[in-house]
């Protein structure tokens, strides 16, 4: 076997083969988005994230110390189920504690602790008090924050950063279902996502409060928020991209 293809259980008719992409994809494994790095059958237009390709079979989170989390191919159970890093349903490949009853996916579950652009440092938290800069909430979902407290975000929100960019693009469509050609990559989304939210804010004069959490938001169209986006999607390579088209283009 070459060593950029794999055998895999969920799909055994083809070999799947590693390929990088800034085109969103939705993964067949946990029905997540993804982008960056996949293994992919180009026969079957069949993706999966990295974490979903070679899952571990257990793996534990500090957040849930005294938990074990087992990969499983389908959500157990009758009931539905939802992860508990970015409160999201789980529909398919996730993690999974038996004892606790506590649900991760794959991604979600092998998210960083830290991230770090060279200027800004955030860090990944199970319960902040501060609202995402994206919702104005504070919610349940897990964040990531600024060590100076300046930047929130939620793991759900940093999801629907993408597929907002990708749907005000492509008006009619309810969501990434597959790999669609010409559909703007991760460059594109964090643009549009900067115009898009600077648009909203000289726009809407109805609130100076929401129009600064607006504004937050969109200093970190940069850099950084390409370091979150990376991390949330699956991808950890995409951040050393990030870091290489940055340097090349000083």
């Amino acid at each position: 076997m070459k060593y950029n293809e794999i055998s895999h259980f969920s799909h055994p008719q083809h070999k799947l083969k590693i390929e990088f992409t800034e085109v969103p994809f939705k993964c067949d494994g946990c029905k997540e988005i993804g982008i960056g790095s996949c293994y992919k059958c180009n026969l079957c237009e069949y993706d999966l994230h990295m974490h979903c390709a070679i899952p571990t079979p257990v793996i534990y989170h500090p957040y849930y110390p005294k938990c074990s989390f087992i990969f499983m191919s389908r959500p157990p159970g009758n009931v539905p189920r939802y992860c508990n890093a970015c409160e999201r349903g789980i529909f398919g490949f996730s993690y999974h504690c038996k004892s606790c009853g506590f649900d991760l996916h794959p991604c979600c579950a092998k998210l960083p602790t830290v991230l770090d652009d060279g200027e800004i440092t955030l860090y990944l938290y199970r319960k902040v008090s501060a609202t995402c800069q994206r919702c104005g909430r504070k919610g349940r979902s897990w964040s990531y924050r600024s060590s100076n407290k300046k930047y929130n975000l939620h793991v759900a929100c940093v999801k629907d950063i993408l597929i907002d960019s990708w749907q005000d693009l492509y008006n009619g469509r309810s969501g990434p279902t597959k790999t669609v050609p010409d559909v703007p990559g991760l460059k594109w989304a964090l643009i549009q996502t900067h115009s898009h939210r600077s648009y909203y804010t000289n726009s809407n004069s109805k609130s100076k409060k929401g129009s600064s959490k607006v504004e937050k938001c969109c200093e970190m169209a940069g850099m950084t928020l390409q370091f979150v986006i990376s991390a949330v999607l699956g991808d950890p390579t995409s951040l050393i991209a990030g870091v290489i088209g940055s340097l090349m283009s000083r």
